[in-house]
């Protein structure tokens, strides 16, 4: 009878270790990865005329207009228009710039 408590408390300390490893896979990949994909969702649902953007090509436009889903970005000296799908928006250059000078 001792062999066998012993060999079920063997069993739940081999079940241990995994769920640790588990656990701090999640605190340490999963739980930010989330954080900073809602905080780029929101960036790109904040998105409003004027704003100075970079999208995920790396091309810097100023936002025209925004739909839905799509974004029309002016670039360049020649101010061409190009639309964009709201995804492609990187990070928006002068929120810095605007929250600096609003301090």
């Amino acid at each position: 009878m001792a062999n066998a408590t012993t060999g079920t408390a063997a069993s739940y300390t081999g079940l241990i270790i995994p769920i640790a490893f588990l656990v701090i896979f999640y605190f340490l990949a999963i739980r930010p990865q989330k954080k900073r994909e809602k905080q780029i969702t929101e960036m790109r649902d904040s998105l409003k005329v004027g704003d100075e953007v970079v999208t995920i090509g790396g091309m810097h436009g100023k936002v025209l207009k925004v739909k839905d889903d799509v974004v029309t970005l002016e670039l360049g000296a020649d101010k061409i228009k190009v639309d964009f799908s709201k995804w492609a928006i990187g990070s928006v250059a002068n929120k810095d710039k605007q929250e600096k000078s609003d301090k």
